[in-house]
């Protein structure tokens, strides 16, 4: 008998190999995608200008890559923008000014598609997800109405862009195959590290082309390797092995 909920994911628009440039921007699910990515030997900058929560603010920080990525992984918390009373800016950072200063709004779900459409329009790849933490200062109701925003937003570009958008369910995973509390960390709001490999699993074995699955393969055994922590480092036995492992990864990386 099957005792939980297995959320599909759908064939992405484009699958993606280990040779792209990759930005991840967004909230935290990001940076934790964008940690294995890095880990893995992508090429892959993750949150260059900081944490971003909502489509404008994540709009800002695709605006101001150095390059174009080839591909974009999107990561969307709130709907909820600052904006500075003076000049009608929404701002991605208070920087610790006055609150009077600032007027809090929720942006509709057109203006969440809209900011969602220009950073697509900058690669040839864009992965949507919705970040599965909840916003518990804004009450659990008003917090599900956001995240509502932004899964209809994020459903109108996909739609719109159906060569070049794909949507991964991080969202739902978290929620609906992942619900029970061991998945979350001590404050019941974000996931531990195992929910965060269980969802680079999901993405990796839906997202990722042959070639890069059969390479991460190959690197995973010298991963572990440079990963080991020995009971005597200065001994030569180590450094040989050490040596070895950082062989075999040059050679791999040579392969690309």
């Amino acid at each position: 008998m099957e005792f939980r909920t297995i959320v599909q994911v759908d064939s992405p628009a484009r699958r993606i190999n280990i040779r792209d440039r990759i930005a991840c921007v967004g909230s935290c699910f990001a940076e934790h995608i964008g940690k294995r990515l890095v880990a893995h030997e992508f090429s892959a900058v993750v949150n260059p200008f900081g944490t971003m929560y909502n489509p404008a603010s994540v709009w800002h920080t695709v605006s101001r890559l150095a390059e174009p990525a080839d591909v974009l992984i999107l990561t969307l918390g709130t709907n909820r923008v600052y904006v500075l009373r003076e000049t009608g800016e929404i701002v991605d950072n208070c920087q610790k000014r006055p609150a009077r200063l600032f007027e809090e709004r929720s942006l509709s779900i057109s203006e969440c598609a809209d900011y969602l459409q220009r950073c697509i329009d900058q690669a040839p790849c864009t992965i949507l997800t919705i970040s599965p933490i909840r916003y518990a200062k804004y009450g659990y109701h008003p917090s599900q109405l956001s995240k509502a925003t932004l899964l209809l937003a994020a459903e109108e570009v996909r739609r719109r862009n159906p060569e070049k958008v794909s949507y991964f369910p991080a969202y739902e995973i978290v929620n609906d195959e992942l619900r029970d509390y061991r998945f979350y960390a001590p404050d019941m709001l974000h996931p531990t590290e195992q929910t965060a490999d269980y969802l680079w699993e999901r993405l990796s074995e839906r997202f990722f082309d042959d070639e890069t699955i059969s390479w991460l393969k190959e690197l995973e055994p010298v991963r572990r390797a440079l990963a080991h922590r020995p009971f005597q480092p200065d001994s030569e036995e180590y450094r040989r092995f050490r040596n070895e492992a950082e062989r075999k990864l040059a050679q791999l990386k040579a392969k690309l």
